[in-house]
This record gives C-alpha cells, structure tokens and sequence, in this order.
C-alpha cells in the first residue's frame, strides 16, 4: 500500500510531465511539493525500488505506466473533488484545492463512481483542467499554450489556471479571467506585464485588465475560433 506523500509524488511528477515533458528534475519535483531536493532524491530512489518510476542520473526521473496509473487514479479523485466542492457546496474555486488534496487519497471507488455520477462525468475541474476517465487513460493534450507566448492582437480563450496560489485565482476571478472566456491580447509590455481585453457585462464591451508576467504565464489558453465571441474592440478601460 502507497503512503499519502508516495501518491503525492506520483501526481507531482505525473503533472511536471505533461507541462514540460519527462524526465523531471529533482529540482522541479522538489518546488513543486515543498521539499528539500536530497528529501525529493530519497522518495524517488523509494518509488523506483517500487517500479514506480524510472530514473536517469543527472536527468530526472519518469513515471512507469504502473506510476502512471497511480497517478492519475489520484488527479481523477483531486479534480472530481474540486468539482464537487464548487458545484454542489458552494467553494470558490480558490478554496477547493487544499481541500481536494485533503481528501483525494481517502475517497472509496464507490464514492469515486457516485461523484462523478452526481456531476454529470465532468471532463474538467473548476480550473479547465482535464479530469482523467474512469479507464485512468491520460486525457488528450488540450492544445493550451501559456497567454505568455501569445501576441499583440491575437484572440484567444481561457482554457485552464493554475490552481497552486489561492491569491492569483482570487485576483484572476474579480478580473473575469475564468475558463471559457474570449480575451484579446492589447499588449506586451518589455517589463513583463500582458494587457488582455477582457468581457464587461456590466458595461457591454470590454475593459482592459493588465497581468504581471508570472500570473500570464499560469494561463493556459488556446486561439480563439470563429464561433468564440470577442471582446468589444470598440470599447476599452483600464
């Protein structure tokens, strides 16, 4: 039987893996769980004792398909979690997180499959990220890029946000940067701010909302299609 932490490091690194590719670096598992890296180094060498990962010297490590479904049992429970939270007991989306990770290890399949079922199977979290099937098959690549790597101009639609700072969601909530929501990029800043049109219901255009580098950066989104609607391009605000 898996410890709390071991299924932990599975997800941590099951997550590393799909934003940048294996192997991981011990330096990355390491910020991303809060451990020091000879801690991070000692779990792994546990887990590849396990046959859970592989590792490769100076490189990293990656999940073994036995991890990965490790892994993704847990993300499904996390996220159907999130989702439930939100839906139904009326968390914000900023506070589902911790709560999720609380939980994600000690929920049954049973009340895994009822969850899901009281959701309707939802295919994704409060945040736009994807929640694993029941089959624990990885879900298909989104096609989001970071609002980062987007330029002046360029339409596009919030796919998914880091849920990992309660502070960014709360901020990028009052901005009206949700999933599912059309911006346009006004403009990149040489200092590292990225100004977005945002939608304005209230006003009937859009207003502009400026975004530090490192919160864009945390914004998964994908080109917007002719059936996404745009902001107002006649309307702006600060």
């Amino acid at each position: 039987m898996l410890s709390d932490v071991m299924e932990d490091y599975l997800k941590a690194i099951y997550v590393l893996q799909t934003e940048d590719g294996p192997p991981v670096s011990t330096s990355a598992i390491a910020e991303r769980v809060g451990k020091t890296p000879p801690t991070v180094t000692s779990m792994l060498e546990t887990l590849e004792e396990r046959g859970l990962v592989e590792r490769e010297k100076y490189k990293g490590a990656e999940l073994t398909a036995e991890g990965r479904t490790v892994a993704l049992e847990v993300l499904r429970h996390h996220r159907l979690i999130e989702a439930y939270l939100a839906e139904h007991l009326d968390y914000s989306w900023s506070e589902v997180h911790d709560e999720a990770d609380a939980l994600e290890h000690h929920i049954s399949e049973e009340f895994e499959r009822r969850v899901a079922a009281a959701l309707g199977d939802p295919v994704v979290d409060p945040h736009g990220d994807p929640i694993p099937g029941a089959d624990l098959e990885p879900p298909a690549d989104d096609g989001s890029r970071p609002l980062t790597e987007f330029a002046v101009g360029d339409r596009v639609v919030i796919a998914r946000v880091s849920d990992r700072d309660d502070e960014e969601l709360e901020y990028l909530d009052r901005a009206g940067i949700t999933p599912g929501t059309t911006v346009e990029v006004r403009d990149v800043a040489p200092f590292g701010m990225v100004t977005v049109a945002v939608p304005d219901g209230s006003a009937g255009g859009d207003r502009e909302q400026s975004l530090p580098e490192t919160v864009a950066a945390a914004v998964r989104v994908r080109p917007a299609g002719a059936d996404d609607a745009a902001p107002d391009a006649g309307v702006g605000g600060a």
